[in-house]
């Protein structure tokens, strides 16, 4: 099998798929990196260095596009993915883009367009929906483990605040101060709609109160936001998200015959690899199962003794310990894996396509235009329909300002005091202080 030659926008968040590739030397080759940044051109260098991995380096995209490759990774900001992809599609490349596929409508609609026009593979890198446990819980439903999907709810909690001088730089546009606390949705919606395979109809949209914390951090939203969404079978999930206190990661699925759930991220960075089953039995008997699912090597079981009268069984993996580390308890191995399956012609890779991220996607979106609307329930196009791509072919209304265009939406449906500059350049002295400390 011929291997894959991998080009990486985005040397920060990208490293984790050049790992992938430098791992799975035999499968694919990165052979390009660009980032626009100097220093993290030469960290990239370096680690290649480490692994005796030669690439070319860019700093400018346009030089990087023209490299012989045959895909492209997309791991720069999350707003401006959906441009990139677009022109790489045009090239005649291949695409996995990072969280988020879009930033508003319009280019909601060109994406769509782009992947049918010309043909190639897009897989959205939503990485939450490749925890070994969602592998899973994917396989479980999809065999009638419990039945018709009819309750849900996904959680993506992350407290950012300790982080955010090195991920916003104290600059007062940066997307992450900018973003409706609805943007950042797909970490928590993603496997639930991944799971089921159904397809998200309405949400009505709720936000987080705007507290102190937020104004210190310089973030112009309350930056967490709940959305209930239905789906076409008539189920409802709740999808929690993003920068509260108290790291979680948690999904728990409601059928007809039964219930399945992870463990809870918030208690170590392993308890996401757990799921916990409860399944109803033909004979009306309850099979009760807590275990690590196996994706790869070899497994083993054991018994950890009853609870009452029922018994918990365990099933782990052997074999795996370094995918299951690799970053994000997993998921981000697994999320790779699959799209170069795909790429080199696997029709059983598990990708997530333009539609089922758009629909990802929208469930923020129309989230917030509910929220800014009293919460009422807002209807979710089906972008597998070109009928309903029309109405929002020019539709740039985005809170982010850089992919507003001359529709901005208000940064939050909550009204706080304007942050004086004084805040960000207290954001900046952090954000320099960690990089001295750190040369």
């Amino acid at each position: 099998m011929k291997k894959v030659r991998i080009g990486v926008l985005g040397g920060y968040r990208g490293k984790t798929m050049i790992n992938w590739c430098v791992t799975n030397r035999e499968l694919a080759d990165v052979v390009a990196i660009c980032d626009m940044n100097p220093d993290v051109r030469e960290n990239v260098s370096n680690m290649l260095a480490k692994s005796n991995f030669e690439c070319t380096l860019y700093e400018k995209f346009d030089d990087f596009l023209n490299h012989d490759m045959d895909a492209v990774v997309l791991a720069n900001f999350a707003n401006e993915h959906a441009p990139f992809a677009i022109r790489c599609l045009e090239r005649g490349l291949h695409v996995f883009s990072e969280v988020l596929p879009c930033a508003n409508m319009k280019q909601a609609v060109e994406l769509c367009e782009a992947v049918e026009k010309y043909g190639k593979i897009y897989a959205y890198g939503e990485n939450y929906c490749y925890f070994p446990s969602m592998i899973e819980m994917k396989k479980e439903y999809r065999l009638g483990k419990i039945g018709e999907f009819e309750y849900g709810e996904g959680e993506y909690v992350h407290d950012c605040e300790s982080i955010w001088p090195r991920i916003t730089y104290g600059d007062p546009k940066h997307w992450r101060n900018q973003m409706s606390a609805f943007f950042y949705c797909t970490h928590s919606a993603g496997p639930i709609i991944h799971t089921t395979g159904l397809r998200p109809v309405s949400v009505s949209g709720f936000e987080l109160p705007y507290g102190k914390r937020h104004f210190e951090m310089g973030a112009q939203n309350s930056g967490a936001a709940v959305e209930m969404v239905t789906l076409e079978n008539g189920g409802v999930f709740k999808s929690l998200h993003f920068n509260i206190k108290g790291h979680n990661t948690w999904y728990n699925m409601y059928g007809s015959k039964g219930r399945m759930e992870t463990g809870r991220h918030g208690f170590d960075k392993y308890s996401i690899q757990w799921l916990y089953q409860w399944a109803e039995q033909e004979d009306k008997t309850t099979d009760f199962a807590f275990y690590r699912p196996c994706v790869g090597g070899e497994p083993y079981e054991g018994r950890f003794g009853k609870v009452g009268q029922r018994e918990y069984r365990a099933i782990s993996d052997r074999g795996s310990d370094a995918k299951s580390s690799f970053g994000h308890a997993g998921s981000d191995y697994y999320s790779m894996e699959n799209f170069v399956k795909a790429v080199s012609g696997d029709e059983s890779a598990d990708i997530i396509g333009v539609y089922e991220a758009l629909d990802m996607f929208f469930v923020g979106h129309f989230g917030y235009l509910s929220a800014l609307d009293g919460s009422i329930p807002k209807v979710i196009p089906n972008f597998r329909n070109k009928e309903e791509r029309e109405p929002f072919r020019n539709d740039t209304s985005c809170s982010i300002l850089a992919s507003a265009g001359d529709m901005p939406l208000p940064f939050s449906t909550k009204e706080h005091d304007e942050i004086p500059d004084e805040v960000y350049e207290n954001i900046r002295d952090k954000f320099e202080g960690k990089k001295e400390r750190k040369q």
